[in-house]
């Protein structure tokens, strides 16, 4: 069944670019596309330099798909010995024992692991493929898959072979794909998923950062039938190039039971799609960035630039405050023709370090991009209720007996365009029907404790886990109707103006470590990174552009919902309006790190 809508949110094309790409300046950019290509280059490597005897390893990001690597490389760099680290990982009983106390009982969360990849293997069999490389004495000796490195105590050629992590969820959804250390790519999804962020993703992680300034080069396999293979020197200059410009990760988008239909049209989307629920159009740690050396592009994991270039990225405060870790998130929430969200709350700072390892919780808000006429949000509680009560009836309605009177407990609010609400910790919400919500938020988005889904299945034809025993435990009961109204919605507060322009601060919460300032601008407005990371939307105006007042990197065009990214580096820059909205109002919303000395 085709799901068309008609042109109804924006009276013209959208312009979203969904796959924005950092153009490398360098044009001799070694690269290579294709398996007889690459062989070829690495074959030619090891006569050039290594002819009597070559140790290569082939190191792997989690997600792979190692059948399709192998058989390649055996057929294109003949003549060797090739040996799997996968040989000598523990039995999948072994490695569960370690893996499990991480995971728990919960379908959603565990507990982030501290496991290194050698905590996987083997001590014996490790040993043992160690001593029979070490008695190879000539000839090409490849060493595949994750943890190779472990298998050798030198080595001549380091090849890194990554993978995103949305490619990585897709690929578990066609169970294509295994965990890490074992064959499961039968199991439930949600599953994987699971194992993957708070085990594989952490581990391989740990790995990357470890290896990566030894790499020698790098491939991409994220298209099945068109690999490609750059230079570790590339990679480097295209990352180091990235941290003087504005630039903008790869969105992906997903449906969902709630989901809208907004961004179908907005950001030009498959129409035969059900739905879209989510874009995730700034979480580095998921997204990809795509590096383009002349018409050739290259993709890679944008969490690689943070690890790269943490300092240069974040900034010194906000590194040595939260460490090669991403702290702002920018997505978008469709419910335009769609549904309510979940009823949920998030957790607690000192709840998040306790029960699940994490350093700082989800702090949010809700921006209202675009609302329908009837649009509303649930946020705080109504004065006078009995948690008691709530929660007894909350804990009955999963029972399916009744079903949960929001309506009774949780103050309904309308919203309407460009409004603000303001999401502290502990504070119960959802986005209603009929909005679609620019959601500015702290990075660790997994963390969301469903207490009520109205009594609905998911896409799946399953319930959506609930997790009331974790969020009757975090609720904020003295987020009441007066606390709501006077430090979360619309707490807009001016700070300065020019000539035609405005700056408001319009949150987060004083509670919160993310700051957002919105400028409404007809002319050109000077901002300054003072040495902090940036993330901007143009949240009004079909397209504005991005200078440097010194002509520090090329001029840069972002289009109306687009998220770009600012590194600390940068300094000054200014925003202005640009091509058909020159003589329109525009508006940004940007958000940065306080400093803690402020907040």
């Amino acid at each position: 069944m085709k799901h068309v809508i008609p042109k109804k949110y924006i009276n013209q094309p959208g312009n979203y670019d969904k796959f924005p790409v950092i153009q490398v300046n360098d044009q001799a950019a070694d690269f290579w596309k294709g398996w007889t290509a690459i062989g070829d280059q690495l074959s030619n490597h090891i006569e050039s330099q290594f002819p009597d005897q070559c140790i290569m390893i082939i190191e792997t990001n989690h997600g792979i798909y190692h059948h399709q690597l192998i058989k390649n490389l055996k057929e294109y760099i003949p003549h060797s010995s090739f040996y799997l680290s996968s040989d000598c990982f523990l039995s999948k009983e072994q490695i569960e024992s370690k893996v499990n106390p991480f995971l728990g009982d919960h379908p959603v969360f565990g507990y982030l692991s501290d496991l290194e990849m050698n905590d996987l293997f083997d001590p014996n069999k490790l040993k043992h493929y160690q001593s029979k490389i070490k008695a190879e004495k000539k000839g090409i000796i490849v060493v595949y898959g994750p943890g190779a490195y472990l298998l050798v105590d030198h080595y001549d050629i380091l090849v890194y072979a990554d993978m995103p992590r949305w490619e990585i969820q897709q690929r578990f959804r066609r169970n294509e794909i295994s965990n890490l250390g074992i064959q499961n790519r039968e199991a439930k999804t949600s599953k994987q998923y699971k194992r993957a962020y708070f085990v594989d993703w952490r581990i391989c992680d740990r790995t990357k950062k470890s290896l990566m300034n030894a790499w020698d080069y790098v491939l991409d396999t994220t298209k099945v039938d068109l690999p490609k293979m750059i230079t570790s020197a590339a990679l480097s200059k295209g990352l180091a190039q990235a941290i003087k410009q504005p630039f903008r990760v790869v969105p992906f988008f997903d449906p969902g039971v709630w989901g809208g239909q907004w961004m179908k049209e907005v950001c030009n989307l498959d129409t035969q799609q059900i739905n879209f629920a989510w874009c995730f159009d700034c979480v580095p740690e998921e997204n990809s960035l795509l590096l383009k050396f002349n018409d050739d592009l290259f993709e890679i994991p944008s969490i690689n630039l943070v690890f790269r270039h943490p300092e240069n990225l974040l900034g010194q405060e906000i590194f040595n405050r939260f460490g090669a870790e991403f702290p702002i998130r920018f997505d978008f929430l469709d419910t335009m023709d769609g549904g309510n969200l979940s009823l949920q709350v998030h957790p607690t700072k000192q709840y998040i370090k306790d029960h699940f390892g994490m350093d700082y919780t989800q702090d949010e808000s809700y921006y209202m991009l675009d609302t329908g006429d009837d649009a509303y949000v649930y946020l705080g509680l109504k004065d006078g209720i009995d948690p008691a009560s709530m929660i007894a009836d909350l804990k009955e309605a999963q029972t399916g007996s009744n079903l949960f009177e929001a309506d009774k407990y949780v103050k309904k609010w309308s919203v309407k365009k460009h409004d603000h609400v303001l999401i502290p910790a502990g504070t119960i919400h959802c986005s209603g029907k009929n909005s679609m919500v620019l959601e500015i938020s702290a990075t660790p988005y997994i963390f969301t404790f469903k207490l009520w889904d109205w009594g609905r299945v998911d896409l799946d034809g399953l319930p959506r886990p609930i997790s009331i025993e974790h969020g009757e435990k975090v609720i904020n009961w003295e987020a009441t109707e007066s606390y709501t109204t006077n430090e979360l919605i619309n707490n807009i507060t001016p700070i300065r103006s020019g000539d035609g322009w405005t700056e408001e601060q319009t949150g987060l919460h004083q509670s919160e470590f993310i700051e957002t300032r919105r400028h409404w601008f007809k002319s050109k407005v000077l901002h300054d990174t003072k040495g902090t990371l940036n993330v901007i939307n143009l949240v009004q105006g079909r397209e504005a552009i991005i200078e440097s007042p010194t002509a520090a990197f090329e001029p840069f065009v972002i289009h109306y919902a687009e998220t770009v990214i600012i590194p600390a580096g940068i300094g000054e820059y200014t925003i202005s309006p640009y091509g058909e909205s020159i003589d329109q109002e525009c508006a940004t919303i940007k958000a940065y790190v306080r400093s803690e000395e402020n907040n």
